[in-house]
């Protein structure tokens, strides 16, 4: 007698070969049914043998395809059809998705072997892809995920590529890019005003031209990237000065794993990052220098080829390491449309490789690297983008907006957050662009309706982020303080939303609940009924508000004026600029000097006593530098950084410091001292709140604990304590994964206390002008009833007029 099953399965699982595989799997324990793309994933009805239904299942569950990831998986009993074969039904569209688009994915090894086969059809062509490789998320458009829904739609397959498309034993059966050269898109190459077609002349062209040291913008799977030998030094300089990159390190692909092993050093761990499917790049100690590719830096971030092009580039005879960075001016977002492509790169690239298929959004390359407590990752783009990070308990979608700096934004989708790629600092024209863009696609993507999304912002007030938040028409926002939702991001991955920790949120800023800038936070809560601070930083001035983080010595001029008897900081061996003493000016008179519990503003202050004394050229520069002068010196007995039972007093430290500098000690050597206090004040105080507020768990985020050398201390240091360490893994620690946690926090606040839209809000709009974000957060902290004294709100450098309120304090 016949049994019958419905399944629905959830996850990674269009685009990456699961209705083929479902198809076979059928086929072979002798099943009827059918199989299709739906909205939530994909919809399988089986019906035969109870003995195949069961083999079917286990196998799906154990052996699905090397790109699906399947996050969840009903079996239902129903009644049989009587149905006999199987087949591939077309995509059905009832309601709105929520279907997890697969990210891109690295050419496969059979494509490969193809690619290089002489009697292959697809020899030598660089769009060659199949169900197990190749574009996902940069050529879709719509859900569900067929070819009229792609970049591809515009070239029909030919007779070839159509049987393969059809042939259910084949690699191709139901790849939706696939092409070849007779029907597929093409690459030429673009020297100044004249085109060179052809794609296998063009990539020869190419490679002639890196060899000859000039740099090559060419198109990839998310953008463009700007190419050059990285052996060659003039070539490396003259992509920095025409790009307006001045030191920011740059990423090198090389032709393969032996390449990688003579750059840097590689751990098994390492290994598996940069051949994982999300072919990232992966930072490691450098074994070699290649002048100007990382300067004062000693690790290096290298990738491999990830698509057929880059394999035809290499085996062309291109340099077997070739710097390959995000094409745009410095700050700016990847170009990835090629007319703009063309406007934007023309005073930076000597000649552009051009391909024929569009890329639907532009996505960066990902960064990752082998830390202390695991995998980090410190850009999330390609090969992670859009996967869902956590499952949040909301059914109402929810969009968070992030952060400014590093902006990601993530979508709530029935439940599952949806995290974007990397967008960039929207204090750029172009990255506020793309923020806007990837917010739209996402939403699109979807098909959310306005009307349900609730928008949680920063509390900043003038974060362009917060402003946008006015001008998307959703019913309902949400305020979700900076540091707190660090923390959350952390939990959001746990999947613990009512686990009481000890959360460290410590960066560079964030606005506070009292309007000052914070940056040094120690909580306790949960994601649920919020954080309450209970330890900070100690306060310091901060002259000229955030600007100071562009100068580390005016960000020591805040910390410094502690200090009781200093020496001549614009003498040897401190040798200050002049800056120094216009900081310390405001400072004195209390003229555009703010509050501050940064701790990435004391780790500047570290760095300018020990000769970082002018701008940095890319945020983070300084205490890079600091980490990696600190690196050179093994480790040494910690500076005094006591805990008060609130505070975290950075005045013994400083003092220890500058003594040291002044007693000519080996700056590595104070360095390292200085990050060895850090780690163990961090441990201090953390066994003593942990202690006094009965917690067993410690959540440690924000962008200093980017910083490897300061957590492999923490690590040590608690080695032997009963503590659980929490870091983050599926989002950045920095400002990438803010969006995370502000979703997670916005989908437990009642709705009472979400910003409405309403008369009294427009009349405040109205009233604004052009600066509609503290209007929205006036209502909001009428809602609320915590308030931001208006003199610490509308001061230049972090606030904004009027009042606000951020929540996710247990007082809510």
């Amino acid at each position: 007698m016949a049994s019958a099953c419905s399944i629905r399965v959830r996850g990674v699982v269009q685009g990456v070969g699961f209705r083929p595989f479902v198809y076979r799997l059928a086929r072979a324990n002798t099943l009827g049914g059918w199989v299709l793309n739906g909205e939530e994933g994909v919809e399988i009805y089986l019906e035969g043998a109870e003995q195949g239904l069961q083999a079917f299942v286990h196998e799906m569950k154990t052996q699905p395809p090397p790109a699906a990831s399947i996050a969840e998986m009903d079996v239902q009993e129903v009644t049989p059809l009587g149905v006999s074969g199987f087949t591939i039904r077309e995509s059905q569209h009832r309601e709105r998705p929520t279907v997890r688009i697969s990210p891109d994915l690295p050419v496969c090894d059979d494509c490969l072997r193809e690619l290089f086969d002489p009697r292959n059809p697809r020899y030598g062509y660089p769009y060659i892809n199949c169900t197990n490789c190749g574009p996902r998320y940069t050529v879709v458009l719509a859900l569900p995920y067929d070819r009229p829904n792609t970049t591809m739609k515009d070239w029909p397959l030919d007779d070839y590529c159509a049987g393969e498309f059809i042939d259910a034993g084949n690699r191709r059966f139901h790849a939706q890019p696939v092409a070849c050269p007779a029907c597929g898109p093409s690459y030429y190459l673009q020297p100044q005003a004249q085109t060179i077609p052809g794609t296998e002349t063009a990539i020869r062209h190419v490679a002639d031209l890196l060899i000859a040291g000039k740099i090559v913008a060419v198109k990839g799977l998310g953008g463009y990237h700007l190419a050059c030998d990285a052996r060659n030094p003039a070539a490396v300089a003259a992509l920095r000065e025409r790009k307006y990159r001045k030191e920011r390190p740059f990423a090198v692909m090389v032709r393969d794993f032996d390449g990688a092993h003579s750059l840097v050093e590689l751990s098994s761990e390492s290994e598996a990052l940069l051949t994982s499917a999300a072919r990232p790049i992966v930072l490691a100690p450098a074994k070699v220098g290649l002048a100007g590719v990382a300067p004062q830096n000693n690790e290096l971030g290298v990738m491999l080829p990830y698509t057929p092009l880059h394999h035809l580039l290499f085996a062309a005879g291109a340099p077997e390491a070739l710097v390959m960075t995000s094409a745009n001016r410095s700050s700016e977002p990847i170009a990835y449309d090629d007319e703009d492509a063309l406007q934007r790169l023309s005073g930076i690239a000597d000649a552009f490789l051009i391909g024929q298929r569009p890329i639907a959004r532009r996505v960066d390359d990902s960064v990752v690297r082998d830390g202390a407590f695991g995998p980090v990752i410190l850009r999330r783009s390609r090969g992670y983008a859009p996967g869902a990070v956590a499952k949040v308990p909301c059914q109402r979608p929810i969009l968070a907006l992030g952060a400014d700096l590093k902006n990601t934004i993530t979508l709530v989708v029935d439940g599952q957050a949806f995290v974007s790629q990397h967008i960039g600092d929207l204090e750029h024209y172009e990255a506020f662009r793309a923020f806007q863009e990837t917010i739209s696609d996402l939403v699109a993507m979807y098909e959310v309706d306005w009307d349900e999304v609730l928008v949680a912002h920063d509390c900043h007030p003038r974060y362009a982020s917060a402003l946008h938040a006015s001008e998307l028409g959703a019913p309902r926002t949400v305020a979700v303080q900076h540091h707190r939702a660090h923390v959350a991001s952390v939990l959001a991955e746990h999947g613990e939303w009512d686990k009481r920790v000890l959360g460290v949120s410590f960066d560079g800023t964030g606005y506070g609940d009292d309007g000052s800038i914070w940056g040094g936070e120690i909580f306790v809560g949960t994601v649920r009924d919020g954080f309450e601070r209970v330890a900070h930083l100690r306060t310091a001035a901060l002259p000229g508000g955030d600007a100071a983080a562009q100068y580390p010595v005016q960000a020591a001029a805040g910390f410094l004026a502690q200090l009781d008897a200093l020496p001549d900081l614009t003498a040897a061996p401190f040798n200050f600029p002049e800056r120094f003493l216009n900081a310390v000016e405001l400072v004195t008179k209390g003229v555009r000097t703010f509050s501050t519990t940064s701790m990435g503003r004391l780790f500047d202050t570290v760095a300018a006593l020990l000769g970082f004394t002018r701008e940095i050229s890319f945020e983070g520069q300084a205490a890079m530098w600091l980490e990696q002068l600190a690196r050179g010196a093994g480790i040494t007995e910690a500076y005094t950084f006591p805990f008060t039972g609130t505070e975290l007093d950075f005045r013994p430290l400083l003092q220890g410091v500058i003594e040291d500098r002044q007693r000519g000690r080996d700056p590595g050597e104070i360095a390292r001292a200085f990050q060895r206090g850090v780690a163990a004040a961090l441990r201090g105080c953390v066994i003593a709140l942990c202690h006094a507020h009965a917690l067993d768990t410690i959540v440690l985020s924000g962008g200093v604990f980017q910083n490897e050398l300061l957590l492999e201390d923490v690590k040590s240091l608690f080695a032997a304590e009963p503590l659980c360490i929490w870091t983050n893994h599926a989002v950045p620690p920095n400002d990438g994964g803010i969006s995370l946690g502000q979703a997670a926090l916005a989908a437990f606040v009642p709705p009472i206390l979400h910003t409405r839209r309403h008369p009294e809000l427009a009349k405040d709009l109205a009233c604004s002008g052009s600066r509609p974000g503290p209007a929205i957060v006036a209502v909001c902290a009428r809602s609320f009833g915590t308030e931001v004294p208006q003199d610490d709100a509308s001061r230049g450098g972090v606030g904004g007029a009027g009042k606000t309120t951020c929540m996710n304090s247990p007082s809510r």
